[in-house]
């Protein structure tokens, strides 16, 4: 029987890593760069299949650069005339400046009688255009991923005539235009209908705003081995899957009881702010936590409890309807695997020491979201994880610059690095929510998470999502993988929360309600591929 708890997530490269996993390929495993390049080619035609019933009767244009990706293109404009199409294909640049593998096959068109219309300047394109551009298909060849600078001259007037003409584009690789290192582009680029990115994917498919123009994404075995793609040095970016998460599903024997799947303590909720602490509780609950109790000032204690039946309240004490510091004594005599702080806590100087005596006392696993980080700003300094305390940090872009000291602005067009950043530098594992979610560990892995809906965008999802955490946590023990886990998660039950209520309609208790539909679905699968079926 397979072991599916060996799948990984799907590791993302850079233009740099896609060189050294291509060079190693061919020269320690022998696999020839001609032959990857037919491969490429080849599996650019099979989604071209995939994505039009009657290919043969469609007319299709292929654009090709001088470099490798226009080999690319040049493949596949022989492969297609070998299943009886009879592509236009067009050489933006000149043909003298085509060398190795591409002009092989290059000169294998030649042999073939199939022309190769050179575009070398504005005049030949403005006379051969209007054939590309009034295709069916075209095929985007012209730039891979060794794009360093934003596109100029012909290609700029290339691809602005493609876009506006709204001709279905399948890029290579990379739609031309896009830098294999930046999520965002550097200028101008096409707009693909499907992207086949070569091996795996790399950053600009899986972030905005890049991500936009690609379309859907396949990604095409070419012949590169896991191991090299898993190897590779640089930066350890990774997209989380469902045939990856649902690995990480814990199991259940038939003999199990409440304490083996961990006591949760969320410590949240204020004067008006109720709801939150009962979202939390609930969620954990549903995400499977065996025990989960809600530490809440004295005075709404009565709310909290009347907002759940399945979980357990602790009164703390308070100041106007808030916790304060004097309340930590009683949070750290709770019996509890992961403590969760911050939905609904308010702010003030009371919420403030309590946050920080936590930070300096507590032995257990915390989770920090909302109020208890904007208690942070401060002095981000006082976020410290260690190995035998870890702690997890949830903010959304607002409260990610808080703590950083910049704009929000800046946070969202460096997501990936300062997340990275704060976590190396704190020892803490960043979850920096929004679309396309970052889970950033201390270790160095990142992980980008693809599920998710804009209906999600409501009060409330953020305190679902603290509550999620902290079950994953409780019962996997380890941060990185009960995040991969729990984000998961969350995206997917808020994607069935969608399909259900529409994505305007949807409240946060509706993920709450879907979180054991997403688990099932997981579930499910794996079950079905464990047994074959």
């Amino acid at each position: 029987m397979a072991d599916f708890r060996r799948v990984r997530p799907l590791r993302v490269l850079n233009a740099r890593q896609m060189r050294a996993a291509d060079r190693r390929t061919i020269d320690e495993v022998g696999l020839p760069s001609v032959v990857l390049m037919e491969n490429a080619g080849r599996q650019v035609v099979a989604a071209l299949e995939t994505l039009v019933d009657d290919l043969p009767s469609r007319t299709v244009a292929v654009l090709c650069g001088t470099g490798n990706n226009g080999g690319d293109g040049f493949v596949v404009a022989r492969v297609l005339q070998q299943r009886g199409l009879t592509p236009a294909v067009f050489l933006v640049g000149a043909a003298a400046d085509v060398r190795g593998d591409a002009r092989i096959n290059l000169d294998i068109l030649g042999q073939l009688g199939t022309p190769v219309v050179e575009v070398g300047d504005a005049s030949a394109w403005e006379l051969h255009g209007s054939e590309a551009t009034g295709a069916d298909l075209i095929v985007d060849a012209m730039v891979g991923t060794g794009l360093n600078r934003a596109l100029t001259g012909l290609h700029e007037t290339i691809v602005a005539d493609v876009n506006a003409s709204g001709t279905t584009v399948v890029a290579i690789d990379l739609p031309s235009g896009l830098s294999a290192d930046a999520a965002e582009p550097l200028g101008p680029s096409l707009h693909a209908a499907v992207t086949v990115t070569l091996a795996a994917p790399k950053v600009p498919l899986v972030l905005p705003p890049a991500e936009h123009t690609a379309g859907d994404v396949v990604i095409a075995d070419i012949g590169i081995p896991s191991f090299v793609l898993d190897e590779v040095e640089g930066p350890r970016l990774y997209l989380l899957t469902r045939e990856y998460v649902r690995t990480l599903v814990p199991p259940r024997s038939p003999d199990a009881h409440k304490g083996d799947f961990g006591r949760v303590l969320v410590v949240a909720g204020s004067v008006g702010m109720t709801g939150a602490a009962a979202l939390t509780a609930r969620a954990a609950l549903r995400t499977g936590a065996g025990l989960v109790t809600v530490a809440t000032p004295a005075s709404v204690q009565p709310v909290v409890a009347g907002l759940g039946a399945e979980f357990m309240t602790v009164p703390l004490a308070e100041a106007e309807g808030r916790v304060v510091a004097e309340a930590v004594d009683r949070v750290l005599d709770l019996a509890a695997d992961v403590v969760a702080i911050g939905p609904g806590l308010g702010a003030g100087p009371g919420v403030a020491a309590f946050v920080r005596a936590m930070l300096a006392r507590a032995e257990t696993p915390l989770i920090l979201d909302a109020d208890a980080l904007n208690a942070c700003a401060g002095d981000p300094a006082m976020l410290v994880g260690r190995e035998d305390r870890p702690v997890i940090i949830t903010p959304h872009p607002g409260e990610m610059a808080r703590l950083v000291g910049c704009a929000t602005e800046d946070v969202q067009a460096n997501r990936l690095g300062l997340a990275a950043e704060f976590a190396a530098r704190h020892g803490v594992t960043v979850v920096l929510k929004g679309y396309r979610t970052i889970i950033a560990t201390p270790g160095g892995d990142v992980f980008v998470n693809p599920t998710g809906s804009p209906g999600m965008a409501t009060a409330g999802s953020g305190d679902v999502l603290t509550g999620m955490l902290a079950a994953a946590l409780a019962q996997l023990l380890d941060p990185a993988t009960a995040c991969q886990l729990a984000v998961y998660l969350h995206g997917a039950a808020g994607e069935l929360a969608d399909a259900d209520e529409g994505e305007m309609s949807m409240v946060a208790g509706d993920i709450v309600t879907h979180i054991g539909d997403a688990v099932q679905e997981l579930s499910a699968r794996e079950h079905a591929a464990t047994h074959g079926e």
